[in-house]
């Protein structure tokens, strides 16, 4: 529209001069030398189009530079932001292999000098009287004596192996948690359980050790679980003995504050008589594993009739009961209400409820009534040792775990 303007301008400028010639040389002259005018302002206007047209491509070229080389920034800034994440991937691969070779590292040493108190405090010690103690699977018969050195030898070396067992939520039956369960064996092979050795290990105090090696292997079954994405924690047991161990505990504390990476995935658990015997000291310890984020869990419950706002206060968040105690036994474990309403109590003091000891299809119906969220017993798995297959309920959808030499994070006394 503004070059048609420019040129009628032009037109009737070139015709009025054309005119004005005309008055004087006359009329084919004027035309002439308007046309010639007129031709003339053409190629004018003709050159200030092409100086202008060459002035944009100059812009646009300019702008297409510099769009180029913000281009190639970007990609340069993405380059080094991949090779930084990538470089972070490694290093953080690299340091958690380091930490677990590291780790691997202390188990010959520490293992050496564990050998040798346990054999120095076994010469020391005398016999206990004989008392016969059935063996797991076999109608052989330990004397007490006879079991302690067999546990003593089992610690020693090595022989101490890492049971899991789902525990699933209700009712999709959806694994949610694993409980962790130590079990000792013999040379032959024969497997000893908590109910033979504990009575043994205990006044041995031997127990501080066992829970020490189930540490370290929950510590690592998390640690694998949380490398392959897994919002799967477990429930790691540790004995009365050593809640009250002067010795192992602070050390335990320490172990788990330079581990609170895991507090999201370890829920530790205490029986009740632990609880009722671990003084006000223990109740500090327990109070600080809390603050570091593990949640702390109750089991072999057998009175009801408890502090419920004292256990939230330590840092308990899990309450484990039998089965058969909710579905009958609610009156005789002094339950303060009757089962229908006994979630609802443990919920108003930030508890979870988990029934264990769940054998029949039966039994899950009845705590479907309740509104029981978890659940434990063979029904949904049997414990299975780490280097097996998980339990059969989960096969599908469970990798198998291999297991791994444990080591011994602290040093027991003897």
């Amino acid at each position: 529209m503004a070059r048609f303007l420019t040129l009628v301008i032009y037109l009737f400028g070139s015709a009025a001069i054309g005119g004005a010639i005309g008055l004087f040389a006359g009329l084919g002259l004027g035309i002439a030398a308007g046309a010639g005018l007129f031709l003339f302002a053409l190629q004018v206007q003709s050159g200030f189009d092409a100086r202008r047209q060459r002035k944009a491509s100059a812009r646009e070229i300019l702008g297409l530079k510099r769009a180029n080389a913000a281009i190639e920034l970007a990609l340069h800034q993405t380059e080094a932001r991949i090779d930084e994440v990538s470089k972070a991937v490694e290093a953080r691969a690299n340091a958690q292999g380091k930490k677990i070779v590291a780790e691997l590292q202390v188990l010959e040493s520490l293992m050496r000098d564990f050998a040798q108190r346990i054999a120095t405090k076994s010469k020391a010690e005398p016999a206990p009287e004989a008392a016969a103690i059935p063996a797991q699977g076999t109608a052989a018969a330990y004397l007490e004596s006879d079991l302690l050195e067999t546990i003593r030898a089992s610690l020693e070396e090595n022989r101490v192996d890492l049971y899991l067992q789902p525990i699933v939520s209700l009712p999709q039956r959806k694994l949610r948690y694993y409980e962790a369960l130590s079990r000792l064996r013999a040379e032959n092979g024969q497997v000893i359980m908590p109910a033979q050795y504990i009575k043994v290990a205990a006044p041995a105090g031997l127990m501080s050790v066992v829970d020490n090696l189930l540490l370290f292997r929950c510590v690592q079954i998390v640690r694998r679980l949380t490398q392959k994405h897994r919002e799967v924690g477990v429930f790691c047991n540790i004995s009365g003995d050593t809640l009250t161990d002067a010795e192992f505990f602070p050390q335990f504390l320490e172990y788990m504050q330079a581990n609170r990476d895991l507090a999201g995935q370890i829920i530790f658990e205490f029986g009740q008589d632990a609880l009722a015997k671990a003084g006000a000291k223990g109740e500090e310890n327990l109070a600080f594993l809390s603050s570091l984020g593990f949640a702390l869990s109750m089991d072999h419950v057998t009175s009801l009739a408890l502090d419920f706002a004292r256990l939230k206060r330590i840092g308990f968040r899990h309450l484990k009961v039998r089965a058969e105690t909710l579905l009958g036994g609610m009156g005789q474990a002094r339950a303060a209400v009757g089962p229908e309403d006994f979630k609802k109590l443990l919920e108003r003091h930030g508890l979870n409820l988990v029934v264990e000891r769940v054998e029949d299809e039966k039994t899950v119906v009845q705590l479907l009534d309740y509104a029981v969220d978890y659940a434990q017993g063979y029904l949904f798995g049997e414990p299975r040792a780490v280097r097996d297959a998980p339990p059969e309920a989960q096969a599908k959808a469970e990798p198998k775990i291999e297991a791994g030499a444990p080591v011994i994070p602290f040093r027991k006394s003897a």
